[in-house]
Formats: C-alpha cells, sequence, structure tokens
C-alpha cells in the first residue's frame, strides 16, 4: 500500500465516511494528475467536487473541519499565531512569532480528527525528533514539539519562499547550471543525514523549500527512518512508503533493508523532472508508475532535452538506476560528479559505474550462452586461436564465387 501522504489520507478518509467509493477516487486522482502535467495546480478535493463525487456543500463541511484548528493555535504557549500559510489533510502551518526570541517561525499543527489516531500522532512527533537531530543549512530546522489543549504541534524554521513544484507547476524547465545548484544543496542535506543515520524516504519537489536567495532546504521529515530501526523496518515490510512518481523501486517493493540509495534515487526522479519537465514514469493510476519504476527502461534526459549535456544524462541514469547496487556508492561521490560536470568536466563516478554495468552485462550474456557454443569458444581458446566471424564470412563468400566462375567456364 501507498504510505499515506494528503491526497490519499483524503482519499482514505471520504472512502471509510462512505462520501465516495473507490473507483470514483481512483478516477478523480487520475483527473488530478492529468490537470498537473498541463501545469494546472489543483487539491484533489476539488477536482472531486469538478467530477460530482463530492458537493460543494460538503466540501465546505470538511474545509470548515479544518478551521477548527484555528482557535486552539492561537493558545500554543509562547507563541503568537500570525497568519495561516498552508492546509492540507494532515496539518495546518501557521507563520507565528516567537515570543522569547522575537522571530518569525512556522508551526504545523496536527487537525482534530487526527489527534485520536495514534498512527498519525506517531508520525508527527517521529518527524519533529528527527529534525531535531540534523542540523544543517540545507535542512529545515526544528525547533519544538508538544502538546497543547489537545492539539499536537510542531514549531520550526520559517522559510520565506516556496516549494520547488510551485515553479514546475507554472511550467518552469531549469537550466542545466540552476538544477545543478539545486541538487547540489539537497545532495549535501541527505549527505549529512547519511552520516546521521537518517534516510528521508520521501524526496520530491514538495518537500524542497527555495528561498528568495535560492537556498535550497529539505523539508517534511514525516517518512525519516533511522537506517538501524529494524523494528520500523520490520513493521513497514511489504508496504510502499514514498511518492509514486519518485518512489525507489525498493520502496515499490516494500523491502526492509532500504538505505540513502533509495533517496539518490528520489532526488534523481526529481533532478529528471527539472531539466525536462516531465515525471521519469507516468500513468493513470499510481501502481501504474511505480510498475514503471520496477520494470520499465528509463528514456534519457538528454534525449528530452536536447540542451543538457551528456554528463548529466549519465549522472541521471546512474541515480536512477533500478538496482540500488548500480546507483553511487555514497552521496559524496554524487557530489562529486555534479561539481565535475558543473566546470565543464566528465562525471567520473558515474562512468566508472557504467563502464562496471557494461562488464557485469557482458558476463551475464556469457552465463546464459548455450554450452555447446561456451565449449566451442574454450577449445578454440585452448589452441591460441579467437576466429574473426567477419574474417571467415569475407573468405566464404570468395569461396562460393570461385566456384561459379569456374562452372561458367566449363559451361562454355
Amino acid at each position: 500500500m501507498v504510505r499515506v501522504t494528503e491526497d490519499t489520507y483524503f482519499a482514505r478518509y471520504v472512502v471509510d465516511h462512505k462520501l465516495a467509493s473507490e473507483e470514483e477516487v481512483q478516477k478523480c486522482l487520475a483527473r488530478k494528475q492529468d490537470l498537473a502535467s498541463r501545469g494546472k495546480r489543483v487539491s484533489l478535493a476539488n477536482v472531486m467536487v469538478e467530477q460530482g463525487v463530492l458537493t460543494a456543500t460538503q466540501l465546505k463541511r470538511l474545509e470548515s473541519a479544518e478551521d477548527s484548528t484555528t482557535r486552539p493555535a492561537q493558545q500554543i504557549p509562547g507563541f503568537q499565531i500570525l497568519e495561516r500559510i498552508g492546509a492540507g489533510a494532515m496539518a495546518t502551518v501557521y507563520k507565528a512569532k516567537q515570543i522569547s526570541l522575537d522571530r518569525t517561525v512556522a508551526v504545523k499543527v496536527l487537525p482534530t480528527r487526527l489527534s485520536e489516531n495514534s498512527e498519525f500522532v506517531e508520525r508527527f512527533y517521529k518527524e519533529g525528533k528527527a529534525a531535531a537531530r540534523l542540523n544543517h543549512n540545507n535542512i529545515v530546522q526544528a525547533i519544538d514539539v508538544g502538546e497543547a489543549d489537545g492539539r499536537h504541534y510542531f514549531v520550526m524554521e520559517y522559510v520565506d519562499g516556496h516549494t520547488l513544484y510551485d515553479e514546475l507547476a507554472k511550467g518552469k524547465v531549469f537550466s542545466e547550471a540552476e538544477a545543478i545548484d539545486i541538487v547540489m544543496q539537497i545532495a549535501r542535506a541527505l549527505d549529512h543525514a547519511q552520516e546521521r543515520g537518517f534516510i528521508h524516504r520521501d524526496v520530491k519537489p514538495k518537500n524542497i523549500m527555495i528561498t528568495k536567495n535560492r537556498v535550497a532546504k529539505l523539508a517534511d521529515m514525516g517518512l525519516a527512518r533511522e537506517v538501524t530501526d529494524m523494528e520500523a523496518a520490520k513493521a513497514e515490510a511489504g508496504r510502499a512508503f514514498g511518492t509514486p512518481y519518485y518512489i525507489s523501486p525498493e520502496q515499490v517493493r516494500g523491502e526492509m533493508n532500504i538505505d540513502f540509495r533509495a533517496d539518490v534515487y528520489s532526488l534523481g526522479a526529481t533532478f529528471y523532472h527539472i531539466v525536462t519537465g516531465r515525471y521519469p514514469f507516468d500513468g493513470t493510476t499510481p501502481s501504474a508508475v511505480m510498475h514503471k519504476h520496477l520494470k520499465q527502461p528509463l528514456i534519457p534526459p538528454d534525449h528530452i532535452n536536447t540542451k543538457l549535456s551528456s554528463g548529466i544524462g549519465e549522472i541521471i541514469e546512474v541515480m536512477m538506476a533500478k538496482k540500488a547496487d548500480d546507483r553511487y556508492a555514497s552521496t559524496k561521490d554524487l557530489l562529486a560528479d555534479l561539481e565535475a560536470v558543473a566546470r565543464g568536466e566528465p562525471p567520473l563516478q558515474a562512468r566508472r559505474r557504467y563502464d562496471a554495468d557494461i562488464l557485469r552485462g557482458l558476463a551475464e550474456q556469457e552465463e546464459s550462452a548455450e554450452p555447446h557454443v561456451l565449449a566451442d569458444a574454450e577449445g578454440a581458446a585452448a589452441f591460441g586461436f579467437q576466429p574473426n566471424w567477419t574474417i571467415v564470412g569475407v573468405l566464404a563468400f570468395l569461396l562460393v564465387l570461385s566456384l561459379l566462375l569456374n562452372l561458367i567456364l566449363l559451361l562454355r
């Protein structure tokens, strides 16, 4: 099953409350994806109203339930709520003033209906605790997490900017230089998290904030998990955690032992999207998209955007290799290649891995060859003879031609 995100939670909520059927929700999700592919950003809730699955009155009731978090938010000790800056199915985010330090912060508040759900409360606090253990300029900093009057809240750094997704939704295709700069910043954030034993598991444009000074910051540690947390890994085994457009194959399969290479894949998918203007894989349903991550070959990004250098194409293809072992061995290796291409040099780490893939492919072909073919080849090698089949073919042709000429002469 797909890990709960804003849309998937809302979908589950309306189905559980018998406001819509599973089939109706899937059709609306497909419609939302179609609109997004054409640069039209719209919520699943509004699509459901457009398609007649929900009525405008039902949506207003749901929104009014969401708005009910505003009053309790005013009562969070030590913070003065200034305005609501974002709202989704899983949380409402406010711009606030931390009174003690006289600074602007962001406060995320869990809705009342989710405060009674232990899974969401646990995820909420896990996000705060994970972010608190990371301290990097390219990661949104955690400040506080707690509960007041039955409302759970998470205080974090206020980022004066927007998400990478907001720029994509306007139809922007990033230049190679700008894309490398953003991806390098997030790679540094992931390297910092990796060194502290964390994997993010949901790297995507919506979770990358861009400040007015073009500083990229990785946000939303809600799916972050310590690599060594095997208890959590066992509990999550068999379930796909992540976002379909950017999820790694091993996450699709619900594997237990995923590591930083899953984040490298998702960052590669994000990289692909911002330099081509397309998702790496698309489909009519989330399951169709995830199946393509598992099975469908990737169209090289420089085949879509021919302005890209071959070096960028090589980097993204290694980042998005189907097998984790074929990806970068560390985020530091990825950074080395990004820095090389930024200087106009070839990505040596990617080429080494590409060469290794070719050698492995040749070895696999040899192993799968028919036994008598291998025996013939080994016999020839034992006598120091390696046939050149091109020359053999030419000699055979000349022999046949000579026989024909002799036959013509005899007939005369």
